[in-house]
């Protein structure tokens, strides 16, 4: 298992959604990513994204303008 981050800070609705979309593809099971971002969208559409697609969300939230979400890997598309 391995930990990686994401700065998604300073981009707006799709982006952080599609970067983290493409980082976690690249990881393998068991991993986990941080996505630190300020698109107060990605809150919600981040963790949509992984319920659709499989990836469980660990935790989310704010500090304060930032927005930390971390996600395990169990899946491999």
């Amino acid at each position: 298992m391995a930990e990686y981050t994401l700065d998604a800070r300073n981009m707006l609705c799709p982006l952080p959604v599609i970067r983290t979309q493409n980082r976690l593809r690249s990881l393998t099971k068991g991993d986990r990513l941080t996505v630190t971002c300020t698109d107060p969208g990605a809150l919600h559409d981040i963790p949509a994204w992984c319920r659709i697609h499989g990836y469980p969300v660990i935790e989310s939230h704010r500090e304060g303008d930032e927005i930390i979400i971390r996600i395990g890997v169990s899946t491999v598309e």
